[in-house]
């Protein structure tokens, strides 16, 4: 259990096991804030499980990130993955 996220979803997110899987890719969060047009702290947040922007997410799953490091809102684990 991440230890540092609030209650819903994100509580379960790995945030190390994220960050580790953007620097195989060679992405930093302040390149997906650019892209998304949002500031680099809601990249953060939501790596750490404390919000859950779904932008964010959708571009984590996009990239390919593992779902069972994003621990996705029930209403995303449906939706397919994004190219």
């Amino acid at each position: 259990m991440n230890k540092c996220a609030a209650y819903g979803a994100g509580r379960n997110r790995r945030p190390w096991r994220i960050r580790e899987f953007l620097d195989e890719q060679g992405v930093t969060q302040a390149e997906i804030a650019r892209e998304l047009g949002i500031s680099r702290s809601i990249v953060n947040r939501t790596i750490r499980g404390m919000v859950n922007n779904r932008a964010v997410l959708g571009y984590l799953r996009s990239l390919g990130c593992p779902g069972e490091f994003l621990s996705l809102p029930m209403d995303m684990k449906t939706e397919k993955k994004v190219a």
